[in-house]
């Protein structure tokens, strides 16, 4: 019995104390690390990359080469990829479920079957879909051995963004690792998240914003100090940048140089017309040419009066792109129309083109088209009326959102100008988006009227703006295209289908184009890549159709349908030379 009571007064003994856990150190609790990944890839990753892979061979708008479609590919594979890992971590941290070795290797052989298969088919037919849309465009079919290359360059670029995305993860789990020593496991993780996405927020806005920007800055700014090939300082005193101008050629700018030593010559509008031609006055005003843009305004209009061009037939105030790029067929048109009787002035605001100038400053264009057009303004509202010239005003892209800005209302637009042609004018200008919005029921987005179009009106091919010969009259006309990316891109495209895509759709887009939620979205984005490389009169290639745009708002008297062909085809024979000369000069300058 002594050695029982002996036995049960121990284990009646009372347990030593443990220590509270709070007065544990951090350094005492050591977290279970993670299992690390076996696989190379993510198993739901490679599936959703496969997936979205092929979905990115859809049809969109615009026909593109291998290099940009590898692009499209590869990044769509990746997101698809982000995708798949974040079904398979919610899998595991919600619904507790993995799979085992045995599952994942059948899973692996499944996918090889099923998703090789497919990406095979759709790789097959987005090629039969890019043969349809260069021939809409009527450009030449790709080279059919092209998606070698195009494939290579999705693998590789996926690649790339994997393996940024792990040596995020493995920032996250390093940093993780030093909190765990300082706070508890639960809080650790989601502050590493915080940590290193501030720092990735730090050189986005450092780096890779205010950087980058600089360094955007300083490589347009040289390139604006350059000269195109086959532009040259014009003697003619009508010109900005002659011997005889306020304006000094140096000062122009890349594009205000091609402005003002380009478009035809007295010789050409003679030849054109049949009867002795004007030299056009050019005036333009560079971000060099005057501090500020209200002084570059004024310093126009004395160029104006300097040339007499506050005494020509027309005036047209034309509001430029991000670089300061005037659209020559709109100015030529103008100045083949009325046998050189015009004036045409712009001034630039800005090195950077239209889509990095938009992110980075879009007031600038508003602001500028508006001190333009109002400085303008005054000086012409100060001639007797009778003695003035018909006011015009013209912009593309960019500048149209510009120059839209100027005008409160459609009164206003209508009561501040004589005439009004805008070409590919962005989605999100406020009056388009009103005009389109408030479109007579049964007329296509793509292509709409507007109040009968009594004063507002839309072409989207030269002869809409003719009826069995007859001259279509307007007070605003805007040309666009039914495949132009730029007119037609939208954020709704994501979560909406648009409207011309569900109305009787333009001719030079797919009939097999249909809408996906977010991958619609992510086409037409890239659309806007490629969107320059289709030829004139299709996307945002605007020549020929100027012809008609302006005969809709001030057609000289007597102006026929014969007249408004005889110009197309002088537009495109311009446009085609002017290539010419910048491929011919491509070579030597690399």
């Amino acid at each position: 019995m002594g050695k029982v009571d002996s036995v049960m007064q121990r284990v009646r003994a009372p347990l030593p104390a443990l220590p509270a856990l709070d007065r544990i150190p951090y350094t005492h609790r050591r977290r279970v690390s993670p299992p690390q990944e076996r696989e190379p890839l993510s198993l739901p990753g490679v599936a959703g990359a496969l997936l979205f892979g092929a979905i990115s061979f859809t049809p969109s708008l615009a026909p593109r080469d291998w290099l940009l479609q590898g692009i499209v590919n590869g990044l769509s594979a990746a997101i698809g990829y982000g995708v798949g890992v974040f079904v398979g971590w919610v899998s595991r941290v919600f619904l507790r479920w993995s799979p085992s070795d045995r599952q994942t290797a059948r899973l692996w052989t499944a996918l090889g079957l099923v998703g090789f298969p497919v990406l095979a088919v759709a790789l097959w037919q987005g090629q039969r879909w890019q043969e349809e849309i260069h021939l809409l465009v009527g450009l030449e079919p790709p080279d059919s051995y092209a998606w070698v290359r195009m494939l290579v360059l999705a693998v590789a670029l996926l690649l790339a963004v994997i393996g940024v995305a792990r040596a995020l993860r493995w920032a996250v789990r390093k940093v993780t690792g030093w909190l765990d020593r300082m706070m508890p496991e639960a809080v650790a993780t989601p502050v590493a998240i915080l940590v290193v996405a501030l720092v990735l927020m730090g050189v986005n806005d450092g780096i890779l914003g205010r950087g980058l920007m600089s360094v955007a800055n300083s490589v347009f700014s040289a390139t604006n100090s350059g000269t195109s090939p086959g532009t040259y300082r014009s003697m003619a005193p009508e010109r900005s940048g002659s011997p005889a101008s306020l304006v000094s050629w140096e000062s122009l700018g890349l594009q205000g140089r091609d402005f003002v030593g380009g478009g035809p010559g007295v010789a050409d509008l003679t030849a054109f017309s049949g009867e002795q031609a004007m030299s056009p006055v050019r005036v333009y005003a560079g971000l060099r040419s005057a501090p500020s843009t209200q002084a570059r305004a004024d310093l126009a209009v004395r160029e104006l009066r300097r040339t007499g061009g506050f005494d020509r037939e027309v005036l047209v105030v034309a509001t430029t792109t991000g670089t300061g790029y005037v659209d020559p067929a709109a100015v030529e048109a103008v100045e083949y129309m009325y046998n050189g009787d015009t004036a045409s002035v712009g001034i630039q605001y800005s090195y950077l083109p239209s889509w990095i100038s938009f992110l980075a400053d879009h007031e600038k264009a508003k602001v500028a088209a508006r001190i333009l057009l109002e400085t303008v303004h005054e000086a012409w509202s100060a001639l007797p009326e009778a003695e003035r010239p018909l006011l015009l005003t013209t912009a593309t892209s960019l500048g149209v959102f510009g120059s839209e800005a100027t005008f409160e209302d459609e009164q206003d637009l209508l009561e501040s100008t004589d005439g009004v042609v805008w070409a590919g004018p962005p989605s999100f200008s406020p009056l388009h988006q009103q005009f389109v919005a408030d479109r007579d029921e049964g007329s296509p987005a793509w292509r709409p009227e507007y109040d009968g179009g009594a004063h507002v009106r839309f072409l989207a091919a030269p002869d809409d703006a003719w009826d069995d010969g007859r001259l279509a009259r307007g007070d605003v006309v805007y040309l666009q295209h039914g495949s132009d990316p730029v007119t037609l891109w939208s954020p709704r495209l994501a979560y909406s289908r648009p409207d011309w895509l569900e109305e009787a759709r333009a001719p030079d887009v797919s009939p097999d184009m249909f809408w996906i939620p977010g991958v619609t979205f992510w086409q037409v984005t890239a659309d806007l890549a490629a969107n320059y490389g289709v030829p004139a009169g299709h996307g945002h290639r605007y020549v020929q159709i100027y012809a008609d745009g302006f005969a809709t708002v001030a057609a000289p008297e007597g102006w026929t349908h014969a007249d408004s062909l005889r110009l197309r085809a002088q537009l495109k024979r311009n446009a085609v030379a002017r290539e010419r000369t910048i491929n011919e000069a491509a070579p030597s300058a690399g």
